[in-house]
Order: structure tokens, then C-alpha cells, then sequence
């Protein structure tokens, strides 16, 4: 048998068997230790083997923040089978394109996505099971209940053999050709993910960890990261500022992964009234920076245990870190605090030119990253791939400057992305939405600096005929995207500022609406 200790399957089933009867994981009004955990997922694998998964076969999974995401998660890394996460904010369209696309086999869905995957599922030629978790008696036709999908099946661990080269995950990206874009990570990859994590974080065995994030993006690395050292990981569905103080000060979390706009609400609830926050030790933020009279607000309430994170799906891990020492509002500190910090133990960071030069320090150019946590690859897109990794240096589309001290700078994005309440919106992808609309000419989509949620997605429309109404629009958007993509403003204009090659000028658009923010992003 090819036995290595770079596969998540022995990753996972080592941690396990060593801490035993610790507190897991508590959803709610459940818990389980690792031992239960590591039953249930072990019964959810032998049932996924009976359904034919082997090594690299896709099993996509639709479920927002349950116990059954997280079973199921384990259970196709112990079955070798390779996972593929759907957001649960997610339209139809996206959702079939993304399971056709990854050639899923086997789908672990939700009872409210049941109509939606009920509509599609003539479209889904290569989709052999769909197992349903809900009430026995919404489960469509030909779906299979979670319940005699796994129930019976044996809690006894399986010695399935996988390579560190096979495929872990398949994480889907919002393209900017508008299509998702299937991004490859490989076992190796995604077990030195969850080690990186544990370490920059300097997270503890006494941990207790607050995630309140959808756990198919960066709350599950933290999960990860937690269950590495064998700490208590407590899930919310969602985020609440009331419910996350009550859980500091009932449970006594220690650690919280964040965006910045949940972290303004959590610092503006607590204004006038009184928490114990003393317990927590990390806040580990990401997705856009922190602005300067926010963090000194966070400083006051909890102490220097900010941690920022500058990572791509692509990157998988954090590509670099800002560690807490960083996070001071002295002086000094002024313009490290606008930085997303330096590189990590698994990640080199160069700033490259055009050609893939290495620039000068202080001089700006793209960011490149070569990690031992990085993509094999852009699925079925080896174009794209060989566009984006050369020599083994991922080119991440942003712009960028590193100092003398190796701090990494965010300036702008080649790609044209909207970073919104921590969810990644490509504006081309928006914008060929509303393009589609009757009374639309000509638009464009663009970012602007928003205090909740970081960037706010606009959009400039030059209509066909005048007067055109708004709303009707926002409501299409509202149709047609998924709710985070929705424009959360509409301008009618007559016309749109262009380059000298004809294209849409967004720099020109931007520029009023950042002339005070610090940096283009």
C-alpha cells in the first residue's frame, strides 16, 4: 500500500485517533468529539465507496454551515475522493455549469437547494447519486435521504490508498470571462494548508475557535488549523454581532476569524454596551485592509490580537501574514498598518514587471507567489494555466510594492475584481447580467470604497431609451445574481469615460470615489 503522511485521509485519521474524546466541534444544539466526528465521517465514506467514489472522483457538496458539511467534508477525504464546495449563495446557473464543469458524481445537498438541483438534474449527465439532507418527505425523486445514504454503514476506519498528488478540492472562482473558474489544489497541498494555518496563527491546544463565515471559504481552513492542534471549534451559520459576544463571553472563545466589515459592526455593537472579551487572544481578519481609526477602535476593545491575512483561492493558505506584533497605531507603525504584511513559512513573494522581471524594492509590479500550498492548476483550462503559473510562480493579477523590510503592499488589481463584505464579485461578470437587460446600451461595473462592506458594487448604465427605471434593473440584478453580486447602486448616465483603445476607462470611474481612500482597493 502507498502510505504517506501527505494525504488528507492519514492526516485526518491520525489527528483524530490522538485527541479522542476532546471536544470537537459544537453546532449549535450539537456537539461531537473527535472520536464521534471520526465515525460519522468514516460511515459517510464507506457509503460514498458504495456509491462507486474512488480516488479523484468529484463529490460536490451544497450545505451552508451544518454538521453534515463538515461530516461530509472528512468523509470524502477518507473515501480519496476529491471535494468540490458550493457556495450556498450561489444562483442555478452557476450551480449546474460548476457541477457539470468539475464532473461531479455524487452530490451532498441541502433541503433548500432541493428545487433548484430538482430543475436541473436532467442537465447533469454525469451526476450518478444525490443525497438529500431534509425532512424524508421534500426528497425529490431520484434523490436518496442522508439518512440510508449512511446511517448503516460501518464506523470502522478505512485504509483507502491515496497519493499526495491526488485531488483534494476543486474550489470554483468567479471567472472574469464570467464563467467560474475550477481552481486544482492537490492532498499535499491542502495538508500543508492546514499546517501553515496552525502555525502562523500560533494557535494553542486550548484553543476555542468562533467561526461564523461559510465554511467552503476561509472559515474552513481555520477549521482545519483548529482540529491540527485539537482545539474546540464553535460554528454559527451566520454572523451576529449580539450572538458572537455571547458566545465570547459564555464560552470563552479565543480566537475569531473575521472580515473587516463584520469587525466594524462587532466594534460598533459594543459601543454602549458592556462584554468580557478578555478571553480572546486572535482576530484574524482578511480580504481588504483595516482602516487606521477602526483597528486603534479594535485596539481599545481587545487588545494587540489582530492578525491579517492576505491569500487567493489560488494560494489556498495565506500568502502572507501581518502579524500582531505589526498591529500598533505608534508613529512608526503608521504605514506598516497599510501593508498586508510579509511573507510566510510556505510562501516566497516577488514583485515582478511585464516580462516576470523581479523589480526593485519600492518599485511596483505584479505580485508573484510561489507556495508549497499553491494550485496544480486551473481545471480544464491549461491556457489559463499556463498563463498564470510560470517557473512555478503563481501571478496573481495584483498590483503591488514591497519595502526594504519585506512588508507586501495591495495598491490595485490587474483582474477586475470587487472585493465585497469579504466575497470575491468580478465586475465583468455583473456587468454581462445587466448587459442582457432590453433597456440597457452600454454598462460598467466598478468598486467603490464602502465602510461596511469594504467595496460596494455600482453600477454606470447608459440606457437605450430615456426615461429607463432603476429599479426594474436592480430587480433583474436581483434575478440574476447571486445576492452578494446585486449592485448595491445603479447611476444612469449618458456616457462612460473611455481609454484610447475604446475600452471602458474604470480608472477614470473609480478616481473620484477613491481620491481620499489610501490605495485602489
Amino acid at each position: 500500500m502507498n502510505h504517506s503522511i501527505l494525504t488528507l485521509n492519514d492526516f485526518f485519521n491520525n489527528l483524530f485517533q490522538n485527541h479522542g474524546d476532546r471536544l470537537a466541534v459544537h453546532f449549535q444544539h450539537q456537539s461531537f468529539t473527535y472520536r464521534e466526528l471520526h465515525k460519522q465521517a468514516n460511515r459517510v465514506a464507506h457509503g460514498l465507496i458504495k456509491c462507486g467514489v474512488k480516488n479523484n472522483t468529484r463529490v460536490a457538496l451544497l450545505l451552508s454551515n451544518t454538521p453534515e458539511y463538515l461530516i461530509s467534508e472528512l468523509g470524502i477525504f477518507f473515501a480519496g475522493g476529491t471535494k468540490v464546495p458550493l457556495n450556498n449563495m450561489l444562483g442555478e446557473n452557476e450551480i449546474l455549469y460548476i457541477l457539470n464543469d468539475s464532473d461531479a458524481e455524487v452530490l451532498i445537498v441541502e433541503e433548500q437547494f432541493f428545487s433548484i438541483i430538482k430543475n436541473i438534474q436532467m442537465e447533469l449527465p454525469k451526476m450518478k447519486t444525490i443525497v438529500g439532507v431534509g425532512r424524508t418527505e421534500h426528497l425529490p425523486s431520484p434523490f436518496i435521504s442522508w439518512e440510508s445514504f449512511q446511517a448503516n454503514e460501518p464506523e470502522a476506519m478505512l485504509t483507502v490508498s491515496t497519493s499526495p498528488t491526488d485531488l483534494s478540492l476543486i474550489l470554483y472562482t468567479g471567472g472574469t470571462t464570467g464563467k467560474p473558474k475550477g481552481v486544482v489544489h492537490n492532498h499535499q497541498g491542502t495538508v500543508l494548508t492546514s499546517l501553515s494555518m496552525a502555525i502562523e496563527t500560533t494557535m494553542q491546544e486550548d484553543e476555542k475557535i468562533l467561526l461564523t463565515t461559510p465554511l467552503p471559504h476561509a472559515a474552513g481552513l481555520y477549521l482545519y488549523a483548529g482540529m491540527v492542534k485539537g482545539a474546540q471549534i464553535f460554528i454559527e451559520s451566520k454572523f451576529d454581532p449580539e450572538n458572537v459576544l455571547e458566545h465570547i463571553e459564555k464560552n470563552k472563545i479565543t480566537f475569531l476569524s473575521t472580515v473587516p466589515t463584520t469587525l466594524y459592526r462587532l466594534f460598533d455593537f459594543m459601543e454602549d454596551k458592556k462584554f468580557d472579551v478578555s478571553s480572546i487572544r486572535t482576530i484574524q481578519y482578511g480580504t481588504a485592509p483595516i482602516a487606521a481609526d477602526r483597528l486603534r477602535q479594535g485596539l481599545e476593545i481587545f487588545g494587540q490580537v489582530f492578525l491579517q491575512i492576505y491569500g487567493l483561492t489560488e494560494t489556498q493558505s495565506a500568502a502572507t501574514w501581518l502579524k500582531k506584533a505589526d498591529h500598533r497605531t505608534d508613529e512608526e507603525y503608521q504605514k506598516i498598518l497599510q501593508s498586508c504584511g510579509k511573507s510566510t513559512i510556505m510562501s516566497r513573494i516577488k514583485i515582478v514587471d511585464e516580462l516576470g522581471n523581479e523589480v526593485s524594492r519600492g518599485e511596483e509590479g505584479e505580485i508573484a507567489v510561489k507556495a508549497l500550498t499553491n494550485l496544480i492548476g486551473y481545471h480544464k483550462l491549461p491556457e489559463k494555466t499556463a498563463e498564470t503559473i510560470k517557473d512555478g510562480w503563481l501571478h496573481t493579477g495584483d498590483v503591488g510594492v514591497m519595502d526594504e523590510k519585506g512588508y507586501v503592499y495591495l495598491l490595485d488589481r490587474k483582474k477586475d475584481m470587487i472585493i465585497s463584505g469579504g466575497m470575491n464579485v468580478y465586475s465583468s461578470e455583473v456587468e454581462n447580467v445587466i448587459q442582457k437587460h432590453p433597456d440597457v446600451r452600454q454598462v460598467a461595473v466598478i468598486g467603490i470604497p464602502d465602510k461596511d462592506w469594504g467595496e460596494a458594487v455600482t453600477a454606470f448604465i447608459i440606457p437605450k431609451k430615456t426615461p429607463i427605471n432603476a429599479e426594474n434593473i436592480m430587480q433583474y440584478c436581483k434575478n440574476n445574481l447571486s445576492k452578494y453580486k446585486v449592485p448595491k447602486a445603479i447611476n444612469i448616465v449618458e456616457e462612460l469615460p473611455l481609454t484610447h483603445y475604446g475600452k471602458v476607462d474604470k480608472k477614470t470611474l473609480r478616481a473620484p470615489y477613491w481620491e481620499f481612500a489610501s490605495r485602489n482597493i
